[in-house]
């Protein structure tokens, strides 16, 4: 008795194949991706082109982790993300306040960990969809399986965006301080961390009102961090190939 070929295998519908192939290396690229950025820095990210295509340009340069000021690691992990140390890529405590905030059609606030942003901007696109976030909260949970703490915020602070093509901790430092990333002072490590969630729309050299009482309450918020840094203070030395 001759069986009958399936109708998905063979040659009579290779798309069909090709379709799997194509599905199956964009769900394995960003996790290969992902693995090679623990050893090796991004050389750009998906923002960095969309805002070099828009005329933008891009400045960057990237440095380890202990050649930026810890004011700044301290800084910014106050105003994104207090419990960096203790979730595990998504902070669910945030993610319910602000999913309650949505449901009672009020401002939507920020859910995003360092580690979700730092996965947003070195393998995903740039936007708010769900489908984005959802895949944001599953590689979240990857990195943080992979990647070793003080490594998360070091890609974090060398990737972020900080003005129209400025990029990372070091850009930002000499651009609008005139200075090494590693030299910035407690309130100028301040200032940037509150210009983080409108970089395009605010300067931290030339703070409005707003930005100005903000990054006071992050310099207060990441004096008092203190011990709630160790895991990025503790880590090894940070990796860094060139």
């Amino acid at each position: 008795m001759k069986l009958a070929w399936p109708a998905w295998r063979g040659p009579r519908r290779p798309w069909l194949r090709r379709a799997l192939w194509v599905f199956l290396a964009l769900v394995a690229a960003p996790h290969v991706l992902l693995l090679l950025y623990r050893l090796v820095p991004p050389l750009v990210t998906p923002l960095m082109l969309t805002r070099l295509v828009a005329g933008d340009g891009l400045t960057r340069d990237w440095v380890r982790l202990d050649e930026i000021s810890p004011a700044l690691v301290s800084a910014v992990i106050a105003a994104e993300d207090g419990r960096f140390c203790t979730h595990h890529g998504v902070d669910w405590t945030e993610m319910r306040s602000a999913l309650r905030d949505y449901q009672a059609d009020e401002r939507a606030r920020g859910a995003s960990t360092i580690t979700m942003q730092a996965v947003k901007n070195v393998v995903l696109w740039p936007g708010r969809d769900v489908i984005r976030k959802a895949i944001e909260v599953y590689l979240a949970h990857y990195v943080e399986l992979i990647w070793p703490k003080h490594r998360i915020v070091e890609v974090y602070l060398n990737v972020a965006e900080w003005g129209p093509g400025v990029y990372g901790a070091e850009a930002a430092a000499q651009r609008y301080f005139r200075k090494p990333a590693r030299r910035l002072t407690a309130r100028e490590a301040a200032l940037l961390a509150a210009v983080l969630p409108s970089p395009r729309r605010s300067r931290p050299d030339h703070p409005s009102p707003y930005t100005s009482d903000r990054a006071g309450a992050i310099q207060r918020r990441a004096a008092q961090l203190g011990p709630l840094l160790a895991c990025v203070r503790g880590g090894e030395r940070s990796v860094h190939v060139e």
